[in-house]
């Protein structure tokens, strides 16, 4: 496998490639921000993205990941979001819940390597931070009990579990299946060196009787007005019984949700959004408004995918709404996106223009609460159908983006200031060498070069290049001048920044 120092070289050139004029249609006073989320969804669930099929050796399905964090630095991202736990399975050797049936083609069946070690290892290599996805409640997806593994908790404890829609699930309403759930997944956080612990939007499967937890409802639902309500108590007790959790474990990991779009619409609730859609807040009794604004939450990812001007939910009217929501919380917003409509010949024909993405984050820099963006999914970024993927990579991420900082971390001690060597002009452009201070090797290095002397480090107009740190980095930039300045910033893996070495022109 390669090192990070190995790895370094191959970023050097998607580094350097950032270095572009802005584009024509962007404002003359906007500053590229220093911190940006740019990430993707890698789905484990039916093989949608890795593995591709089950039953793939250990070998092959270690060259598939290295490919996805290929594709990852290729298109500038700076995280990856992967499903570690897509239906109560694992991809660790996990002691709550057997090994998932996607890496194998059965489940409880060991793959012969340690996959989540080996997913964050590599990640870590190319200077990306690694988000462990996790379904919180669905079981299988199927609805035969006897099919799971004959140690799952499923067949372990029965009771645990309802049939609906021809899949399993946990049943959310019993205390004991909430802290089951939370154990298991807090395994991996507390064994692995994970950056972030990152729910989906599947809650309770829908708003209907047909799930069977009247009995349960019975047991624990005195107090409560309807089952609706109870049911969203259920799971607002998983979301900030998770934060506390998380927090308690390691406080440095970034805890969120990536909901469904739509809160509730203003026909329902005066606070709701313009729109028209499936309420999360009714069918999936996920209060996703409430948790924000509650500050159960590092941040939130609404999945908006809908284009500009969609009826019944329309992207520029979803855009306004959650930044309303977010403003003022300390709980960041980033954006889902629906890189998997562009081009499908069976979505509208808006989906098939390939700049509609790329307006959407020109929309969003209209909106300061916006962080960022995460694409599903990672096989769309790599089909790129109709240029729509490369297109708002080339009009919005011109410059590299560190991931972003945590509010509440903000106020920690960064890493130590780094030393710019040298930065040497040769034939393949200019030489820059960095050497950590002392045994304190940081997690990535920005650097940054300019005409004149820096006396800022804020954003990213300057900003050149993010690699994988060492004891000792030298990267070339091949749009190097003699005059320029170069500066180095060490950076930590949760995005705090050091000072900046002392500066070098190039003579």
């Amino acid at each position: 496998m390669p090192t990070r120092r190995t790895v370094l070289k191959g970023l050097a050139l998607a580094a350097a490639a950032s270095v572009v004029p802005l584009p024509a249609f962007a404002e003359p006073d906007y500053v590229p921000p220093l911190r940006q989320m740019r990430g993707m969804w890698i789905a484990s669930v039916v093989n949608i993205n890795w593995p591709s099929k089950p039953g793939l050796s250990a070998d092959q399905q270690k060259a598939e990941y290295l490919a996805w964090l290929d594709l990852a630095v290729s298109r500038k991202l700076n995280s990856v979001f992967v499903q570690i736990r897509p239906t109560a399975d694992a991809f660790w050797p996990s002691p709550y819940e057997p090994w998932s049936q996607y890496l194998t083609g059965v489940q409880g069946q060991d793959p012969g390597y340690d996959p989540l070690g080996f997913a964050v290892e590599e990640t870590h290599k190319r200077g990306l931070t690694f988000h462990a996805w996790f379904n919180p409640y669905r079981v299988s997806m199927q609805a035969d009990p006897s099919k799971l593994h004959p140690s799952h908790p499923g067949r372990q404890h029965p009771e645990w579990i309802l049939p609906f829609g021809g899949k399993l699930y946990y049943n959310p309403g019993l205390p004991e299946v909430r802290k089951f759930c939370q154990d298991a997944m807090l395994d991996a956080l507390t064994r692995y060196d994970i950056d972030g612990l990152h729910f989906d939007d599947y809650f309770y499967p829908t708003n209907t009787t047909a799930f069977n937890d009247a009995a349960t409802f019975a047991q624990y639902g005195a107090g409560f007005p309807d089952l609706a309500s109870w049911r969203r108590h259920n799971v607002d007790l998983m979301v900030s019984e998770m934060q506390q959790r998380v927090r308690e474990a390691k406080p440095e990991v970034a805890w969120g949700i990536s909901p469904s779009g739509i809160w509730r619409n203003k026909a329902s609730d005066p606070l709701g959004s313009e729109t028209n859609g499936g309420q999360s807040y009714d069918n999936l009794h996920a209060d996703t408004r409430g948790w924000v604004k509650k500050g159960w939450l590092d941040y939130i990812a609404p999945q908006l995918y809908w284009y500009i001007g969609q009826p019944p939910a329309d992207y520029s009217k979803l855009v306004p709404w959650w930044s309303n929501v977010a403003d003022g919380t300390g709980t960041m917003l980033w954006i889902g996106q629906a890189a998997y409509k562009a081009g499908d010949p069976a979505q509208a024909k808006e989906w098939q223009d390939p700049a509609e993405l790329s307006r959407h984050l020109t929309l969003n820099r209209s909106h300061p609460q916006i962080g960022g963006d995460i694409w599903y999914n990672a096989n769309d970024l790599r089909v790129d159908r109709i240029g729509s993927i490369s297109t708002a990579v080339r009009d919005h991420y011109q410059r590299p983006a560190l991931a972003p900082l945590l509010p509440r971390l903000a106020d920690g001690r960064g890493p130590s200031r780094p030393v710019l060597a040298h930065a040497l002009l040769g034939e393949g452009g200019v030489e820059v060498k960095i050497v950590a201070h002392g045994h304190d090797v940081p997690f990535n290095y920005a650097i940054f070069r300019s005409s004149e002397r820096l006396g800022s480090f804020d954003d990213a107009r300057h900003l050149v290049a993010v690699v994988p740190a060492d004891k000792h980095v030298t990267w070339t930039d091949p749009d190097g001048k003699k005059g320029d300045h170069y500066y180095a910033v060490a950076v930590d893996r949760v995005s705090r920044t050091s000072r900046p070495s002392r500066g070098r022109q190039v003579r």
